[in-house]
């Protein structure tokens, strides 16, 4: 037996030494080690973006933009209102917003939509009461029922054609707007509950109409509570304008 052949001679193969007694990671120190960075970033995004970002935003805002970042409120002899949520109006002597399914209407603490698609038969006939909460009232008028209504106070024949937005709700139920095409049908009507020229009130209208933003961004609209304003200020400091 020459040395080739003995394995534990000078010229043999060395056997690799094996690892079984090396100390292998600990498997809490390992996962530790994972979690380390991500609980660190957590911590350091929830600081800057929900402490340190609003703080900084705050500070820019209220001495640059004070009456926006105050709500964007309208005073009227008191706060009468903001510019960003609409009002239900119902009187035939007001313009009269778009519907609206946040709460029993215009709820700011239950903002939202019907969340019903187009080709939804409740979104064209109103969803009947759940037998299952019979003490809730789940029910709304559908599209049909709202441009019937619409036609009935505003003298329009039975199929006449009805603005989008008079027979249909945004998406948080709390528009403040509705397009110049909704206003100018209910001039009539509101001109007529004053006793006003329907001049005047285009007028007043052409005043509180607002195109798209920087252009390009959104639709033309018109402010509600604030044209309904208008009109009871221009009753107060011109009451001969009454007499038609």
């Amino acid at each position: 037996m020459n040395d080739r052949d003995d394995p534990d001679g000078e010229g043999g193969m060395a056997v690799p030494q094996s690892n079984e007694d090396s100390p292998s990671p600990q498997p809490l120190a390992a996962v530790l080690e994972q979690l380390r960075p991500a609980l660190l970033s957590v911590l350091l995004l929830t600081v800057l973006s929900g402490v340190i970002f609003p703080l900084a935003l705050a500070a820019l805002a209220w001495p640059l933009f004070p009456r926006q970042a105050g709500g964007s409120l309208i005073v009227r002899d008191g706060v009468v209102g903001s510019e960003l949520i609409g009002q239900d109006f119902t009187g035939p002597s007001y313009f009269h917003p778009r519907p609206s399914a946040a709460g029993s209407g215009y709820d700011a603490a239950a903002s939202g939509g019907t969340n019903l698609g187009p080709a939804n038969p409740k979104l064209r006939d109103g969803p009947k009461g759940d037998p299952a909460t019979l003490g809730v009232d789940e029910s709304f008028a559908g599209v049909r029922e709202l441009a019937e209504a619409y036609r009935t106070r505003n003298g329009l024949v039975p199929d006449a054609a009805v603005p989008v937005d008079a027979v249909t709700r945004s998406g948080s139920g709390l528009d403040p707007h509705i397009s110049p095409a909704n206003a100018a049908v209910q001039v009539a009507r509101v001109a007529r509950a004053r006793r006003l020229s329907e001049e005047s009130v285009r007028r007043l209208l052409a005043e509180h109409a607002r195109g798209r933003q920087f252009g390009i961004l959104g639709e033309p609209r018109v402010s509600v509570l604030t044209l309904n304003l208008a009109l009871d200020q221009a009753a107060l400091t011109n009451p001969s304008t009454s007499a038609r």
